[in-house]
């Protein structure tokens, strides 16, 4: 049988066709949406091998719009906005349930915050939290997750941002390792791996122990502190992962300057009045106010 012609429609293959037509360079673009080249480029393809035209000329300093592209680029636009269009209204639900995503960082996820939200399960039991953890940025503009905490606000006007806590940090060690120090035993670090080095903590200790031995190296600081148990050397480490987790640790090197972080409750602003989602935020607000002095004694 011959070949039948596509004549589905794929939203997301419109949703990359606009970024690139913004953004003007696959590497801009894949940036942009989070993804990797290939991604961007198997998109455009596919929705070009639909229509049966080019869409874009590949030109050295960048991808532009055919006539055809031109042609197509207010109608993608106008469908991409009613898609999401239709996204916020499924999100704007009234009542208090529901699966709302909260996107944090592993140790505040894992030492602080877990703990903490069982009395939010308990006080809204028909609500369910979907907790996302670890090292990558997690958009909301893409919908990856609802409420993110991070450290510093954002830029995008899409975007509405709290400032909820101070974090402060400490150097530790094990009791004998302390003991070794006092013995006079040069110091040795605990560190960050290479693909950790864009974090502020793997920054300060860089200016200011670089030329120490580092004995230990972990993109997790719950790894990190278990190494300072297990009396590998000084990490340095969030004062809350220490009150409440690490009794074992004691303070060593007071170092000036010591680092702080501000934490940010980040959220779409479409969603600013979603019950579900504000009855979060609301939680959240209150938790932070309430631990301000674990998190910055």
């Amino acid at each position: 049988m011959p070949d039948r012609k596509r004549t589905d429609l794929d939203w997301e293959d419109v949703r990359y066709f606009v970024a690139l037509a913004r953004h003007r360079t696959l590497s801009a673009t894949a940036r942009a949406l989070h993804v990797n080249h290939a991604t961007v480029a198997r998109r455009i393809a596919s929705l070009e091998a639909l229509l049966g035209h080019p869409l874009f000329d590949r030109r050295a300093r960048g991808y532009a719009l055919t006539a055809e592209g031109k042609a197509l680029v207010n109608h993608a636009n106008a469908l991409n906005e009613a898609a999401l269009s239709i996204l916020r209204r499924l999100d704007a639900g009234t009542e208090l349930s529901g699966r709302v995503r909260l996107a944090a960082g592993r140790v505040l996820a894992e030492r602080f915050l877990i703990d903490r939200l069982r009395a939010f399960h308990e006080r809204y039991p028909a609500i369910d939290l979907e907790v996302i953890g670890g090292s990558r940025i997690v958009s909301l503009a893409k919908r990856e997750a609802d409420i993110a905490l991070r450290y510093g606000s954002p830029k995008d006007s899409e975007l509405v941002a709290r400032r909820v806590a101070r974090l402060t940090f400490g150097l530790y060690a094990s009791p004998d390792y302390r003991d070794k120090l006092k013995a006079g035993e040069p110091p040795v670090f605990i560190g960050f791996d290479e693909n950790s080095e864009f974090v502020a903590e793997a920054q300060w200790l860089e200016r200011h122990f670089g030329d120490h031995r580092f004995s230990f190296r972990t993109s997790s600081q719950t790894t990190q502190a278990a190494a300072a148990r297990a009396g590998y050397g000084i990490a340095l480490l969030p004062k809350y992962v220490v009150e409440s987790h690490e009794p074992g640790l004691v303070g060593v090197v007071p170092g000036e300057n010591l680092p702080e972080r501000d934490g940010w409750l980040i959220i779409r602003r479409d969603l600013t009045k979603v019950p579900r989602v504000r009855a979060v935020t609301d939680y959240l607000v209150e938790l932070f106010q309430r631990e301000r002095r674990l998190l910055a004694s």
